[in-house]
């Protein structure tokens, strides 16, 4: 998994609550079995028309936004069905951090556990951060070390996030990254187990 420590990059903002994970990603899109492939799926039905041609009117679909890496949105983003594709995609698609006033409990923790970092800050910073980002080439940077995200004309904002997750990000350790953390121990135990299966 790749480490999170400082980012800084263009935000997008998508003005809508209760995005859930079938927006995020809908079910058509998830016979692949690797994590990767699935950016170009993600809001698939809110990027492009029932045709397959690009839906003009989307946020993503602008010019200024082709690579933004910090999404803004409503609240309880995330709900709906506990798919792991949705940070798959949205991390896949070049996203790095969702800044949003709440998420729903399994998105949350799969962001975290895929290197993608979820933010919960209040209904008002959120849309403060979205009235600013109307300004043109606005960025944000996001400091994990000190739980922060500014800008450069003088917002700060503080967020909290566990400090386990936070190690891990920080680490860029994913569940294989902390098991191999233990190898040696993990080779050591299996040898024992061999000597006493042939023993037994």
């Amino acid at each position: 998994m790749e480490k999170f420590t400082v980012h800084s990059g263009k935000p997008v903002v998508i003005d809508r609550a209760n995005i859930d994970t079938d927006q995020i990603i809908p079910k058509q899109f998830l016979k692949r079995i690797e994590r990767s492939g699935y950016g170009e799926f993600l809001f698939y039905d809110w990027r492009f028309n029932s045709d397959g041609t690009q839906n003009g009117d989307f946020v993503l679909n602008e010019p200024r936004f082709q690579h933004a890496s910090i999404l803004i949105a409503g609240a309880n983003f995330g709900c709906g069905s506990s798919r792991e594709h949705a940070p798959w995609s949205l991390y896949d698609f070049g996203f790095r951090c969702v800044i949003a006033p709440s998420f729903a409990d399994i998105f949350y923790n799969n962001s975290l556990k895929n290197g993608l970092l979820p933010i919960a800050l209040s209904d008002a910073l959120v849309a403060e951060l979205a009235e600013r980002n109307e300004r043109p080439d606005y960025k944000l940077c996001v400091d994990l070390n000190d739980q922060v995200v500014t800008d450069d004309a003088g917002f700060a904002a503080s967020f909290e996030i566990d400090g386990f997750r936070k190690h891990c990000l920080i680490n860029g350790l994913d569940d294989i990254g902390l098991t191999i953390q233990h190898k040696d121990k993990i080779t050591e135990y299996e040898a024992k187990r061999g000597i006493a299966a042939r023993v037994g």
